[in-house]
C-alpha cells in the first residue's frame, strides 16, 4: 500500500472517475440553494439533489466531485475522539440514471486495490440483507470471499431520509486489527471498537419513496457514493487519527507552535488542540463561501465554532487573536483545489480577526456581568449561581458554561447545572418547533417544478424585445389547464420569448402579450428549480390556449432603466475595488426599473469622502461614453481574459463576459446598456452595514436619479423659505437656530433641577423605617435620568447609613425608576435590582441592577404613584 498524501489522494480518485467518463464539477458551495431542509452541505450528494429528483438536468450522466462538508451533529465529541471532525471533503461519483450496480461495484474494489493499491485481505464489506444482486455481483464479479461480506439490516445498510429517492447501501470497510473477521458480530464489535473503518458508502438509489411510506421502483435508477478524503487518507498513512493526517498534521503542529504547547503530553491540552484544529478548518472554509458570523442560522455554526477555538486557544495559552494566522496554514494546503481560499485569502482572516476581537469583548461584558452575579449571590451568603442566570451569561453573551464554571469555582460557588440543562431544553424545543419538517428535496415539490424536462424555451432577449412563438404549456391554481380565460392569471410558458426571467439579481422583464383572440400583460418573470422560463400573466380580454401563436412585447422603457442600473452597478464594483482595496467582491445584488443595490465585503463603515470618490469614479465612466462589449466565450477563456466571477455560482461551458471597455469585466448573464453615456448620471442614496463584513449601497441612475436632483433642490427651496434668507446663508442660520435651542434647553434642565431639588425636603420628611432601614420615595415629573440620578444621590447622603432611596419620574412620555442604598442597608438585605424590577413591573416595564443601584423604565405613568407605594412591602421581604 502506497503512502500518499491528502491532496494526492484526491486527485487519484477524481483522475479514476474522470477515465470512467464522469464529469469532474468543483466542490458546490457550502451554502445550500433551492434546499430549505438543509442549513450548510453535509454530503456529497446533497447538491446533487435536484439531479437525482429529476428537477433538474445535471451537466452529464456521470458527475465526479470532492465535495466541502460541515455537520456539528456530533461538536461535543469533536477533540475528544481521533475520528469526530465537524469539516471534512466527501469523495463521490454519481449516475444519473445511467450505469447501477454493476459497474460501480467493481470500480470502487478497482480503485481501492490496485489505485492505491490497499491490500485486499484488509477489506470487508456490507450489504443491505436482501440484496442477493450486490452480493452476486460481489462474490461473482469481483471474487471477493462469500465470508467477506455480511448482510445488515436497514439501520446500517439503507438510505433514505423522507420522501423521495431511495434505496439499499454496500459499504467497504478496512480492517486495521489482525487475522480476519469470521462472522457478522465479530465485524459489529469490530466496527464499534473503529476497528473496521467504514472508507466508501454505495448506495444504490432504485426507489422512490412516497408520502404513504411506500417504495415504487424507479424506471432509471441511479448511484450515490461517498467516502471520506480524511478517512481514506488516515488509512494510506497509516494513521489511527484524522489528525494526524499529512495537512492537517500541519494545522495541528502550527497549533501548538502559536500556543506553545506540545501534543501528546495532556489530554485536556490535546482536546483543544484537536477542536481548534477541526474548527479552523471548517470556519476558513465555510466564510470562503461568503458565510459571516451571526447569531442566527448557518452564520450562528459559524460564529459558535469560531468562539469554541478561540475560548479553547485561551485556555491552552494562545495569545490575542491567533485563529486568523492559522487559517494561512488551511489555505495554503488547500488551494490547489479551492482556488477561492486563496483568492479570499485576505477577507477570511480579517472576518476571523474580527470575530475573535468581538468575543474578546464579548468575554469582557460576560465577566462584568458575572461579576455583579458574585456581588448579589456574596451579599445574600448563595453558593449557587441558578441556572437560568447560567444560561442568560451563555445566550446572551455567548460565555460557555465551562468558564463560568471555572471562574465561580475560585469563589467557592456552583453552577446549577441541572437548571441550566432545562433552560437549553427549552431553547431546543423552541427552535425544534420553529423548523418545519421537510422532504427530500427540503420542500414540496410544486406544480412549477413538474414541467416536462425536455422543454426549453429558446431566449432571445440579449437581441430582441419582441417574438411571435407558440404557446407549450399553461398553468393555473396549482395545476396545468388547457385554456386560461378573461379575468384569470396563471402561467405561460412557450418555445421561445425575449423576457429575461429573474436572475443574478436582475428582476425579471413585464410587458404585453396579445394573439388573435386574447391580450393581456406579463407582469413577471422567472426560472424554475430546473430552469424553465415562466411567464406570470394576467389576461385581461380573450382566451388563451394551448398551441396558440402569440406575440409576446418586452416593456422597453423598463427593461432599458434595469440595463442602466445592472451596468452601474458593475462599474460601482470596480470603483469600490479602487478606493477600499481589492478585498472587496460582491456578496449580493439586486437591480430593478428604480435603484440598484449592491453588497460586498468590507469591513467598516465607508466615509463621506470615500462614498464621494467612488461616485466620482462611476460618473467620470459614465461621461466617458465608454462601450459596453459583451462576449460569449469558454469558463477558462473568460478566467484568463480577468473576468470576475462569483465563486459559488455554477457555470457551463459557455459563459457571458460583460466589458466596460478597460474599466470593469465579469462573468453575467444579465442584460446591459450599449454604451456608459446611457446612465446618465449615477447617484449613491444609502450606505450601511447589513452583516458582519458585509456593506451595502443602494444607488440611482438616469432619470431617477435627475428626479432626486430635482427634489432636493426643491427641499432646499423650501427651506430657504422658511428661514428666510438665500442658499449661502441657510447653514449659517441654522446653526444660529441650534444655538439658540441648546441655550433654552439648558436653561430648561436647570429650572427643571431646581424644582426638584424643592421636592428634596418633601421626600426626605415622607421617610419611613422597614425593620431599621429608611426609606424614602417619590413621584416627580419632567426629569431625565441623569437628574433623577442626582437627585436620588443627593437624598441618600442626607438620610445617611442604613437607607434606601426609591424615586420615579414622568418625562417625554416616558416612566423612569431609579433606587439606591448604603452599603449597610444591602447587608441588611435590601436589593435596587429587585426592588426596580417589582416597582416597573407595575407601570408596565421592567429593568434591574446591582444591590446598591438600579435603574427602571415603564410605560404606563399614571400608575408611578400606584408603584411606589409597593416599594414598602418590598422592602418588609427583603430587609431582615
Amino acid at each position: 500500500m502506497d503512502t500518499m498524501g491528502l491532496n494526492e489522494i484526491r486527485e487519484a480518485y477524481l483522475s479514476f472517475f474522470e477515465n470512467k467518463g464522469h464529469l469532474r464539477l468543483p466542490s458546490f458551495s457550502l451554502v445550500p440553494k433551492n434546499d430549505k431542509g438543509l442549513l450548510i452541505i453535509n454530503a456529497g450528494m446533497a447538491p446533487m439533489k435536484p439531479y437525482f429528483t429529476g428537477l433538474q438536468v445535471p451537466p452529464s450522466k456521470r458527475v465526479t466531485t470532492c465535495q466541502k462538508c460541515v455537520r456539528t451533529g456530533d461538536i461535543e465529541n469533536v477533540g475528544k475522539t481521533s475520528r469526530h471532525f465537524t469539516f471534512f471533503e466527501m469523495l463521490g461519483n454519481f449516475s444519473f440514471g445511467d450505469y447501477f450496480k454493476e459497474q460501480v461495484i467493481p470500480w470502487a474494489w478497482e480503485f481501492l486495490t490496485e489505485s492505491l493499491k490497499i491490500p485486499k485481505e484488509k477489506l470487508y464489506v456490507t450489504i443491505y440483507l436482501d440484496d442477493d444482486e450486490a452480493f452476486k455481483i460481489w462474490t461473482e464479479k469481483v471474487g471477493l470471499d462469500p465470508s467477506r461480506v455480511f448482510r445488515l439490516g436497514k439501520e446500517e445498510n439503507f438510505w433514505e431520509h423522507g420522501a423521495g429517492p431511495c434505496g439499499p447501501s454496500s459499504e467497504i470497510h478496512y480492517y486495521r486489527g489482525e487475522g480476519t473477521i469470521k462472522n457478522t458480530e465479530d465485524f459489529m464489535k469490530a466496527s464499534d471498537d473503529d476497528i473496521a473503518v467504514e472508507l466508501w458508502n454505495l448506495v444504490f438509489t432504485q426507489f422512490d419513496k412516497d408520502q404513504d411510506g411506500k417504495y415504487n421502483k424507479l424506471s432509471k435508477p441511479n448511484i450515490d457514493t461517498g467516502m471520506g478524503l480524511e478517512r481514506i487518507a488516515s488509512v494510506m498513512q497509516n494513521k489511527t487519527s484524522v489528525f494526524e493526517v499529512d495537512t492537517i498534521k500541519k494545522i495541528l503542529d502550527m497549533v501548538c507552535k502559536t500556543a506553545n504547547v506540545e501534543y501528546g503530553k495532556d489530554k485536556d491540552t490535546d482536546i483543544s488542540i484537536r477542536i481548534i484544529t477541526d474548527h479552523v478548518r471548517s470556519t476558513t472554509f465555510m466564510i470562503s463561501d461568503d458565510i459571516i458570523p451571526s447569531n442566527e442560522g448557518r452564520g450562528y455554526v459559524l460564529r459558535r465554532l469560531l468562539r469554541r477555538a478561540a475560548r479553547h486557544g485561551k485556555l491552552i495559552g494562545a495569545k490575542g487573536t491567533f485563529l486568523s494566522e492559522l487559517c494561512d496554514v488551511v489555505i495554503d494546503n488547500s488551494f490547489g483545489a479551492y482556488a477561492e481560499l486563496k483568492e479570499k485569502r485576505a477577507y477570511i482572516k480579517r472576518v476571523i480577526k474580527l470575530e475573535e476581537e468581538r468575543f474578546i469583548e464579548t468575554l469582557d461584558s460576560g465577566i462584568e456581568i458575572l461579576n455583579e452575579y458574585i456581588q448579589e449571590m456574596n451579599a445574600t451568603s448563595s453558593k449557587i449561581l441558578s441556572g437560568d442566570k447560567a444560561f442568560k451569561l451563555y445566550d446572551t453573551f455567548g460565555f460557555p458554561i465551562e468558564l463560568t464554571q471555572e471562574i465561580l469555582e475560585d469563589k467557592n460557588i456552583s453552577v446549577d447545572i441541572k437548571g441550566f440543562d432545562v433552560e437549553m431544553k427549552i431553547q431546543r424545543e423552541r427552535a425544534r418547533n420553529a423548523r418545519t419538517e421537510y422532504t427530500y428535496m427540503g420542500s414540496d415539490i410544486s406544480i412549477f417544478d413538474k414541467i416536462p424536462e425536455n422543454l426549453n424555451t429558446k431566449f432571445f432577449g440579449y437581441d430582441k424585445l419582441q417574438v411571435e412563438t407558440k404557446i407549450s404549456f399553461l398553468i393555473s391554481q396549482d395545476q396545468f389547464v388547457n385554456e386560461i380565460g378573461e379575468g384569470e392569471s396563471g402561467i405561460l410558458i412557450t418555445e421561445e420569448t425575449p423576457f429575461y426571467s429573474e436572475m443574478g439579481g436582475q428582476i425579471g422583464d413585464t410587458g404585453i402579450f396579445i394573439s388573435e383572440t386574447c391580450k393581456g400583460k406579463i407582469t413577471n418573470c422567472k426560472k424554475n428549480i430546473s430552469g424553465k422560463i415562466m411567464h406570470f400573466i394576467e389576461v385581461t380580454s380573450g382566451e388563451l390556449k394551448i398551441n396558440d401563436k402569440i406575440n409576446l412585447s418586452v416593456d422597453k422603457e423598463r427593461r432599458n432603466s434595469i440595463a442602466k442600473n445592472h451596468t452601474a452597478t458593475h462599474m460601482l464594483q470596480e470603483a469600490l475595488r479602487e478606493v477600499l482595496g481589492e478585498h472587496v467582491h460582491q456578496s449580493g445584488s439586486f437591480v430593478d426599473e428604480f435603484k440598484l443595490r449592491f453588497d460586498f465585503t468590507h469591513f467598516s463603515a465607508i466615509s463621506e469622502d470615500e462614498l464621494k470618490k467612488v461616485e466620482l469614479i462611476v460618473n467620470k465612466k459614465i461621461m466617458e461614453t465608454i462601450a459596453v462589449d459583451t462576449q460569449v466565450m469558454t469558463l477558462d477563456e473568460a478566467k484568463k481574459s480577468g473576468a470576475m466571477a462569483l465563486f459559488d455560482d455554477k457555470y457551463g461551458d459557455a459563459v457571458r463576459v460583460v466589458s466596460v471597455g478597460d474599466f470593469s469585466k465579469e462573468l453575467c448573464g444579465g442584460t446591459h446598456i450599449k454604451n456608459t453615456g446611457e446612465v446618465g448620471q449615477f447617484k449613491i442614496i444609502s450606505e450601511a452595514g447589513v452583516a458582519a463584513g458585509i456593506r451595502r449601497i443602494e444607488g440611482i441612475t438616469g432619470f431617477v436619479a435627475l428626479k432626486e436632483v430635482e427634489e432636493k433642490n426643491e427641499l432646499l427651496k423650501s427651506i430657504e423659505k422658511e428661514l428666510k434668507c438665500n442658499e449661502k446663508d441657510a447653514l449659517s442660520k441654522i446653526a444660529t437656530i441650534l444655538i439658540e435651542l441648546k441655550d433654552k434647553e439648558k436653561e430648561i434642565v436647570e429650572l427643571k433641577s431646581k424644582l426638584a431639588f424643592n421636592f428634596e425636603d418633601d421626600i426626605i420628611k415622607s421617610m419611613v423605617e422597614v425593620n431599621g432601614v429608611k426609606l424614602a420615595t417619590g413621584a416627580l415629573k419632567g426629569l431625565d435620568s441623569n437628574s433623577l440620578r442626582d437627585l436620588a444621590d443627593k437624598i441618600k447622603s442626607k438620610l445617611g447609613d442604613n437607607s434606601v432611596v426609591v424615586l420615579g419620574s414622568h418625562n417625554d412620555g416616558k416612566v423612569q425608576f431609579i433606587a439606591m442604598a448604603t452599603k449597610d442597608a444591602v447587608k441588611r438585605g435590601a436589593h435596587c435590582g429587585n426592588i426596580v424590577r417589582e416597582v416597573a413591573k407595575i407601570c408596565g416595564g421592567g429593568g434591574g441592577g446591582r444591590p446598591d443601584m438600579a435603574e427602571a423604565g415603564g410605560k404606563n405613568p399614571e400608575k408611578i404613584v400606584e408603584a411606589l407605594a409597593s416599594v414598602q412591602n418590598i422592602m418588609v421581604n427583603l430587609v431582615k
